[in-house]
């Protein structure tokens, strides 16, 4: 078909008119589906493209939602086309160069529907402003920076979401990168604290991030977390597994009470013992409670009135060591010794001294600095943790959860959101506070412990954040490859929402549900957006963009790239090949690297 080669940048007119949407009859002119426009070729009616409608001294925008066509075939046997319509969602205005989502007024049946150029582009997406960040080009037109709110994007929160191989990791680096630059400064005071699943995230930011890892490696620092800052019962339960309420209570109740016995040799002089409860994050002995119950499970008395112990060669145990006192076995009718204990705990307590003697959790049980000897002392408290994470010279405190089992994961991250958010809540009218100092959290592979199934300590922190973080300044911004498992209370608070490329049905109809019905047809589009390419939707955007996201520097990719199968199985096979190393990282639970 040959070009319409014009100046004029009319398309058509409205033929009806909705309550959020219009429908367009293109003109003659645009049949081939081509406009040249002082020599530049224009595709028209394009699915997620805009358009213009002038209205007075305002011009209204639209995005092209979907496109409709009726055809004819002549005696010849040519196809043409008597009746090609489009129905455009309107978004938003722009007055005097501004621009704003919504509209004041509707148009009427009969006005023009213009292409919208580059000028009027830049209008929309090229503000200038201390609260807007560039993430990347728009797909359609690649001259014009797409631009987000940053107020919004971290207060109202975010979901990045995208199938295997969309380029999410890559993406997401350099999204975090755009935020880190706010007004092309390195300098700035952004603090984001990412959650990484698989450890790919260090490499990508090394320049701009400080990470926090349970195990290590070299020019990493020691991720730790004191368990005596979390939820009193759900630290039992994890300790304990499966306890009857009144042993519960017990522990919590003995708890308290050694939380007040940490005041004095800590020097805490500014709250009264009166006003501590379990939930008071105060230093206290996890071995003592261990020491404390199974003494009391298993213990013997000599007389009926239990005074003194039966213990057996008078071996008492050491609490320090995790040494169980011996008793002499109770004897029969009234006769010393005497029973006190049922042996009611053996497996929630035997449970309990597995897990405080595992080195798997000494980073939580007993972490460096802030496990209290044993005069109850502590060589750091919860506001050099604080430092340690949001006050070092990087933006980003990459905290490296890579290898941990799930059924560590929950209380390991449920730890580290529950102490940033408690200070977030009871330090907002503070200056250090978060309110005045914001704070990012972005957690990777959420599916995994947000999902519907989950009832775990993260979840629940998580939809409070959700619900009310904007409040004390923790945001979040949840990544996943199946959006279609994590819970809706805290997909639906996600202010803004980047699609990446999705091709099960399931995602793509929970990212629909997010969307006006006007634009639904644009997630339709998502199987086959490029790699690296995004819908972004939302609060943070002006309106609904096809985004090509900037690609990090070479050298900061993430460490997440497919094998290469060619390359690796086109090899001759090596007969000398070791496996023993793969067996130790195995049994270490810990990712090993080849020696050089």
């Amino acid at each position: 078909m040959s070009k319409s080669i014009l100046t004029s940048t009319s398309i058509g007119v409205i033929t009806s008119i909705s309550s959020s949407s219009v429908t367009v009859r293109l003109s003659r002119k645009v049949n081939s589906g081509l406009l040249v426009i002082e020599g530049r070729t224009h595709k028209v009616g394009q699915v997620g493209s805009f358009v213009r409608i002038p209205q007075g001294y305002n011009d209204l925008y639209g995005v092209v939602g979907s496109s409709n066509e009726s055809s004819t075939i002549d005696h010849e046997e040519k196809i043409s086309s008597d009746n090609r319509t489009i129905i455009v969602e309107l978004v938003g205005e722009s007055s005097c160069g501004f621009f704003d989502r919504g509209i004041s007024q509707y148009p009427s049946v009969g006005d023009d529907v213009h292409m919208v150029l580059d000028s009027d582009l830049k209008i929309v997406y090229g503000s200038q402003s201390q609260n807007l960040i560039t993430v990347g080009k728009l797909a359609s037109s690649e001259s014009i920076d797409v631009n987000l709110d940053i107020d919004k994007l971290v207060t109202r929160h975010s979901a990045v979401v995208g199938s295997t191989g969309s380029g999410k990791s890559t993406s997401v680096s350099g999204l975090l990168r755009s935020i880190c630059l706010l007004n092309d400064k390195k300098d700035n005071s952004s603090r984001i604290l990412l959650v990484d699943m698989h450890g790919e995230y260090s490499k990508a930011l090394k320049d701009i991030s400080k990470v926090f890892s349970v195990d290590p490696s070299e020019g990493e620092s020691k991720l730790n977390i004191p368990y005596w800052a979390l939820p009193t019962e759900k630290l039992i339960e994890f300790l304990c597994g499966n306890i009857n309420e009144l042993s519960k209570n017990a522990m919590i109740e003995f708890i308290t009470e050694e939380k007040k016995k940490s005041l004095e040799p800590n020097n805490i002089t500014y709250i009264n013992e009166s006003k501590i409860t379990s939930f008071t994050p105060l230093p206290y002995n996890l071995n003592k409670l261990w020491y404390k119950f199974i003494f009391d499970d298993t213990a013997t008395y000599l007389e009926k009135e239990f005074t003194n112990p039966a213990y057996k060669d008078n071996f008492q145990g050491d609490a320090n060591t995790l040494t169980a006192p011996k008793f002499l076995p109770p004897a029969t009718a009234s006769n010393p010794p005497f029973k006190k204990g049922n042996h009611s705990l053996t497996k929630q307590l035997n449970l309990m001294k597995a897990r405080l003697i595992d080195s798997q959790y000494s980073f939580f049980l007993t972490p460096e600095n802030y496990t209290p000897d044993e005069n109850g002392v502590i060589e750091k408290d919860l506001d050099s943790l604080l430092n340690e994470w949001l006050n070092h010279d990087k933006p980003i405190s990459i905290l490296d959860l890579s290898g941990m089992p799930s059924n560590q994961l929950d209380m390991l991250l449920g730890s580290i959101m529950s102490i940033v958010f408690e200070a977030s809540l009871w330090g907002r009218n503070l200056k250090p506070g978060l309110k005045k100092n914001p704070v990012l959290f972005v957690l990777e592979e959420a599916h995994r412990y947000l999902s519907n199934n989950d009832n775990g300590l993260t979840k629940d922190l998580v939809q409070r954040i959700a619900k009310e973080g904007r409040k004390f300044g923790v945001g979040l911004m949840i990544i996943s490859q199946r959006p279609s498992e994590i819970d809706d209370t805290i997909l639906s608070q996600c202010g803004t929402l980047f699609a990446l490329r999705l091709t099960n049905a399931n995602d793509r109809s929970k990212v629909k549900a997010a969307m006006s019905d006007g634009l639904s047809s644009l997630i339709d589009s998502l199987p086959i957006l490029r790699t690296g390419e995004a819908i972004i939707i939302g609060e943070a955007a002006k309106l609904p963009s096809r985004c090509k996201f900037k690609l990090p520097p070479d050298g900061f990719y993430p460490d997440s790239q497919d094998p290469e199968v060619s390359n690796s199985w086109g090899k001759p096979r090596d007969p000398d090949k070791n496996y023993s190393k793969l067996i130790e990282a195995w049994r270490l639970n810990k990712p090993m690297k080849e020696d050089k």
